[in-house]
């Protein structure tokens, strides 16, 4: 089936570097675009930042990276379905990791409220190394700092998990349970813009990866037992 996607909407991919999420929103773009769903890649601008500088941010040019992110999914929105590889949430989870600095939360998880669905993408796809990404032993952190910055601001979210088609598979799932659900709004957003916290963080009314909680060790639990049977 297709979603019904109204013009505005945002179809937001957050999570850990080297999980697949520019690969997932390029595939979702292809799919909607497919079936007549007109969406727009939205691609991280950090990145671009960074081969156009040459060098990392220092903390002083985050705020304004992350205003960019935000401006550049809003103007997608305007012409129809954005699907963003990434949001302002990354930029200030990043901010707090390397600097210690919080101060870039309020306005990105704001913006982060106005997206239609939220999809966190598990660490379970192996680690793939390029110049701009600092190392696999960061993932972990990475991932529970955006869980608790999206359940601190009632941000509801579904895990996808999988690789390739099963990865897309999961996360076109998510998209249409909130679709069939009624629960886009005409201007894009969720009904609810800011959900319920208990909800949030607790999975009633949305998709957690487990049944009984969003711990990031319990999926990894999960995805070693997985790996164990197919040996």
């Amino acid at each position: 089936m297709t979603p019904v996607l109204p013009t505005g909407c945002i179809v937001a991919l957050l999570g850990a570097e080297s999980t697949g999420k520019t690969e997932l929103a390029r595939a979702l773009v292809q799919r909607m675009n497919e079936r007549g769903i007109h969406a727009t890649f939205v691609g991280e601008y950090l990145r671009e930042w960074c081969e156009r500088e040459g060098r990392t941010p220092r903390a002083d040019e985050q705020q304004a990276i992350a205003e960019e992110q935000t401006r550049r999914i809003d103007a997608a929105a305007a012409l129809g379905v954005a699907v963003a590889d990434t949001t302002a949430v990354m930029t200030a989870v990043y901010s707090e990791l390397l600097f210690a600095d919080t101060t870039l939360y309020p306005d990105a998880l704001a913006a982060q409220q106005r997206c239609a669905i939220t999809l966190l993408t598990a660490l379970d796809l192996p680690w793939v190394a390029d110049e701009m990404r600092d190392g696999p032993h960061v993932r972990e952190p990475v991932d529970a700092m955006v869980r608790r910055a999206l359940a601190s601001a009632g941000v509801a979210y579904t895990v996808v998990h999988g690789s390739g088609s099963e990865r897309l598979a999961s996360a076109w799932r998510a998209i249409q349970s909130v679709a069939d659900r009624g629960g886009l709004s005409r201007d894009g957003g969720r009904d609810a813009v800011a959900p319920d916290r208990d909800a949030a963080t607790t999975g009633e009314g949305w998709t957690w990866s487990c049944d009984k909680c969003s711990d990031p060790e319990c999926e990894h639990r999960l995805f070693t037992d997985l790996l164990a049977r197919r040996e």
